[in-house]
This record gives structure tokens, sequence and C-alpha cells, in this order.
């Protein structure tokens, strides 16, 4: 294929993400209710304090998604160096992409099209590992929850709960200890023959050591930290009468649940409604509230970065090296 073949399968290719992208936000949208329903819960507040707690969220999904821009830069250190305006390129066209692949898969296509092309199966292999560590925190404070709720919520029989804590207390630490010798799925992979002959590509786990994990989970909390404090701010702003710790405790709970459900990010929005009405109705009434705050955050969190990443989309390379910033 000539460079001008090249160029035009580009174009087109870039073309039809962007319309592909927009058609499917323009449809979720128009067919989304709860966005209504968050907009009539907001008609008694005043325009100043509307823009102010909204404004505040939109403000920390920025913060999320640029620290897992930092994240990724130094996931990165050890494949290819990327300035942290690239890193932030990559992941908003990813969050592009991913909204219309199964289980965000177009997001790792986002991110390793930045990259050069030698290096773009390898970039698969470190986003992945970023990804563990965000699963670990999901799974480990989920599963805290989880027992908490338990306590609280189900009639239970003290040795069957002590039994669930146990378990719990076993889940988070195979998470714990997977993550920190992540070196060993080198080891694993590397004992099977048919996979012994793509050592060159999974290879990069063995480089991160405990201290370089370590610095990657701290990324990965503060990520969870923010879009914790997203869901908290909503919830203590339009359904006042919650304790704090029930939130926390509902909120760790919704997202173990959507970690472990199958999804499109664009249909995410109902899965998470339905998940938060059935968490949230043992703590209140006010389901539409609980629906509008899910539908306000998938609206920030999903959809409002999607739109910026589509300006990214045209600076993805499919067949050279990227261009230097």
């Amino acid at each position: 294929m000539t460079g001008n073949n090249k160029k035009i399968l580009s174009i087109l290719i870039k073309t039809a993400i962007v319309i592909l992208a927009f058609w499917f936000i323009y449809h979720k949208l128009v067919a989304n209710k709860n966005l209504e329903n968050f907009s009539a819960l907001l008609k008694d507040i005043s325009q100043i304090e509307i823009f102010g707690v909204i404004g505040f969220v939109v403000l920390l999904m920025f913060v999320n998604w640029f620290v897992e821009a930092a994240k990724w830069k130094r996931l990165m250190s050890h494949i290819e160096r990327i300035t942290f305006y690239r890193a932030i390129e990559s992941v908003f066209c990813g969050l592009t992409l991913a909204i219309f692949t199964p289980n965000r898969l177009g997001e790792y296509g986002g991110r390793v099209f930045f990259l050069s092309p030698k290096r773009r199966i390898v970039g698969i292999v470190a986003m992945t590992v970023g990804n563990i560590g965000q699963l670990v925190l999901t799974n480990v404070f989920g599963a805290i929850a989880a027992c908490f709720f338990i306590y609280r919520f189900v009639p239970i029989d003290k040795s069957v709960f002590l039994a669930v804590v146990m378990l719990a207390m076993a889940f988070c630490l195979f998470f714990i200890i997977f993550y920190f010798n992540i070196q060993w799925l080198n080891g694993i992979l590397l004992s099977f023959k048919f996979t012994r002959k793509y050592k060159k590509f999974y290879s990069i786990l063995g480089r991160y050591r405990k201290e370089e994990l370590f610095k990657i989970m701290l990324f990965c909390l503060a990520r969870y930290i923010v879009f914790s404090s997203q869901y908290f701010i909503l919830f203590m702003w339009l359904i006042p009468g919650l304790h704090y710790m029930d939130i926390i405790m509902m909120t760790c709970l919704l997202f173990l649940i959507q970690s472990a459900l199958p999804s499109l990010d664009l249909f995410d929005v109902g899965i998470r409604s339905v998940t938060a009405v059935e968490l949230f109705k043992h703590i209140t009434d006010q389901h539409v509230a609980v629906i509008a705050c899910t539908a306000s955050i998938w609206l920030i969190n999903i959809i409002i970065p999607a739109i910026l990443g589509t300006y990214f989309v045209f600076k993805l390379n499919f067949f050279g090296t990227p261009k230097t910033d």
C-alpha cells in the first residue's frame, strides 16, 4: 500500500470512528429519560448552587482522567517515553473508542495507536497492568463494603457471617498478592510452549517491581477516591438525609458489581441505574434521585470525555510513528 493510500484509509477510519461515536452518543442521549429526571430535581435549586456543584463534579472528572494519563505515562516509562500531553491525548481518544466497544476494548486501541508500531502490543500489556491495579482496589474496597452490607441488611447466622468475612479477606489477599507479584504471570506464560514464542510482548511484566507497582497503585487509589467523591457529592446534595458512611458503602458495592458485569460504556447507564436502585433502596426510597445521580455521573464521566476525545481521534497514527510533541 502506497503512502497516499495509507493516508486516505487512515482518514476514512478516523472519520468513521467519529461518526459512529457521535451517532451512539446522540441516540443514547435522546433516549435517556433519566437525565430529564435529573433536570426536574434541580428546578427548585438556585442556579449558583447548581453551577457550583455540577462544575466541581465536572472538575473532578478532569482530575480523574488526568490522573489516569499520569498513570499511563508511568506505565509506559519502561517501553516508550511519552509526554504528559501525549498521554492525555491517548486517554481521551481511548474513551471515544471505548464508548461503542464491548468491555471498553476500544480504549486499548485508542491508546496504543499513539505509540510506535513495534511497541503497541507491549503497550497493551502495560495498560493491562494498570487496569489490574484498578481492579484490585475495586475488589478490595467492594469486598469490605459487602461485609458491612451483609452485617447491616442481611439476616445471617453469626458463624456464617464470620465465614463470609474470612472468605472476603482471602479474596482481597489473593488480588493484592497477585498484583504485587505480576511477574509471576510472565513465568506462567513462559511455561506454555504455545505462548513462549510471544515472550517478547509480555516479558515487560518482569520489569514491574514491587516499588513500581506500588507507585502505580497510588495512581489507582487517587482515581478511586476521585470518582467515589463524585458519587458522594451528588448523593449528599440531592438526598441530604443519607448518612455519609452508607453512601460510601453503597458506592463501593456499586463499583464492585459494575466491574463484574460485561457491558458497553454507552448502555452502561441502564445497568448502573438498576444496580444503584437495588442497592440504595436499603437506605432511601428516593429512587428517582438515585437514578438521576447515576445518569448524571455517566454523562459527566463517559459522554463528555468521549466527545472531547473525538478531536484526538484525528491524531491517531495507524501506519507510522506518531509525531513528537
